[in-house]
């Protein structure tokens, strides 16, 4: 089909291979090409999940985190440690 969109190859590694495979068992009577198409948006779709997990994590690790040290350094630690050392 004609397109102005890029194009690439896609070797059937045993991965693609077993990709298509099961992907053909969820979407009986599909063209392979776009049972690509849909595992691209499947896989794009997880992908965004597991980033915003992480993104998640990472915040509830700051959050946990925050004002563990405040106990170690007394009020005004970083002005007079800034002091310190010339411009």
């Amino acid at each position: 089909m004609p397109t102005i969109r890029p194009r690439f190859q896609v070797t059937e590694t045993p991965d693609v291979e077993r990709a298509l495979r099961l992907a053909a068992q969820v979407w009986p009577g599909v063209p392979r090409p776009e049972l690509v198409n849909r595992l691209f948006g499947v896989a794009a779709d997880r992908l965004g999940e597991v980033a915003h997990g992480a993104e998640q994590e990472r915040s509830r690790a700051v959050d946990l985190t925050a004002g563990a040290f405040d106990a170690v350094y007394e009020p005004g630690y970083l002005a007079a440690l800034r002091a310190e050392w010339p411009e």
